[in-house]
């Protein structure tokens, strides 16, 4: 139940992946990548299919071979989210993928080749409306650039997404968007901040090669929110070395922490000490796993004592405080009902549920009578 985002973003060109919109006013796009053999299609099906449902707006996948690019076809045929082919040094497996539908190319220009190359992906991308990324990424810099800069730096990220922007601008095709991807933290936040100043096209987040899923979390939420808060950013890919499911997951959290985005429930939780009328930790652990399933846009506290708990439980739709002998339930801000700690997490469960569901229920109503 919180106001808007404060956040004023910066204005970029919209390009459209498949029929997800980005830049421009819509919403930050969030994506991920599948790590399944991309020739072994019902797993990397049953992969894109779990992201879906985890909530992602697109999906990449490597095709690192024409074997994988034929794949790559039967793939797109059985899935519903826009697909987007990463392509490295074979420009003409990119050409391969462009016939058979691919809803963006990545490509990183730094190992495609010589640009009569770059030009025959360029012209099959314009004549089927298909954008392109151009993802610069500062472990795979030109070598030109390595032997200039001697080393990855913000200014050689944007001088080599710089010179392939270029590339495109001669060439006439407007429909692209650009990464300039690091693991430093400071290296890819200098980079994107560089690059928004120099081009009007849609920017694609990311912390590169970030690392587990607590590492790399981290890492990411530090380098993406400095940038989402200043308004840059219209896609987004947390690098996790873990279930791809789990970058949607953490993407959204970073952006639901911002009010960028509004998907499934945001838990207020406490962290727990020894005032605590109930098991916090328990509890919270519970019901994230219980309620992954829903959607719906709600806010959540659960906090274990009357310190803080009446105070952040009236600003949620669902509000639990602990207290003695019962703990206080409050809903939209009221308090409601009192509960006991004997199967607190199975009513907890049903009560958000149940306000899920109303809450559902209202916002279609608004959309019929609009």
């Amino acid at each position: 139940m919180h106001s808007e985002s404060p956040i004023k973003r910066r204005v970029s060109r919209k390009i459209w992946v498949g029929n997800v919109p980005v830049g421009g006013d819509a919403p930050i796009a969030v994506q991920s990548m599948t790590n399944t053999e991309t020739c072994d299609v019902d797993a990397t099906v049953a992969q894109i299919q779990r992201l879906e449902n985890a909530g992602a707006d697109i999906v990449r996948v490597s095709v690192p071979s024409m074997e994988a690019a034929e794949a790559f076809g039967q793939i797109k045929k059985r899935v519903r989210l826009p697909l987007v082919a990463d392509i490295h040094f074979d420009y003409q497996i990119a050409l391969r993928v462009a016939e058979l539908g691919v809803d963006c190319l990545r490509i990183n220009p730094g190992n495609i080749g010589r640009e009569d190359r770059v030009k025959a992906v360029v012209e099959a991308a314009r004549e089927r409306g298909i954008p392109i990324r151009i993802g610069v990424n500062a472990g795979s810099l030109e070598k030109d650039l390595q032997k200039k800069y001697g080393e990855p730096t913000p200014e050689a990220l944007l001088e080599s997404a710089m010179r392939h922007v270029e590339h495109l601008d001669r060439l006439n095709f407007p429909d692209f968007k650009v990464s300039v991807k690091a693991s430093d933290v400071f290296m890819a936040v200098a980079a994107y901040r560089l690059l928004a100043r120099q081009i009007e096209q849609p920017l694609h987040l990311g912390i590169t090669e970030a690392g587990g899923l607590r590492s790399g979390t981290v890492k990411s939420a530090v380098g993406l929110g400095m940038l989402l808060a200043e308004g840059i950013g219209d896609t987004i890919r947390i690098s996790l070395a873990a279930d791809p499911v789990e970058e949607i997951k953490v993407g959204f959290d970073i952006l639901k922490s911002l009010r960028l985005r509004s998907r499934g429930i945001n838990f207020i939780a406490c962290p727990s000490c020894s005032r605590q009328n109930f098991d916090v930790v328990k509890t919270m652990n519970e019901l994230e796993g219980r309620l992954d399933d829903l959607l719906v846009p709600m806010d959540v506290a659960v906090i274990g004592c009357v310190v803080n708990g009446p105070g952040e439980a009236k600003e949620a739709h669902v509000g639990l405080t602990g207290g003695t002998p019962n703990n206080l339930i409050y809903i939209d801000g009221k308090p409601a009902q009192k509960l006991t700690n004997e199967n607190l997490v199975d009513e907890l469960e049903q009560l958000i549920r149940q306000k899920a569901a109303e809450k559902a229920q209202a916002e279609s109503a608004l959309i019929i009578r609009s």
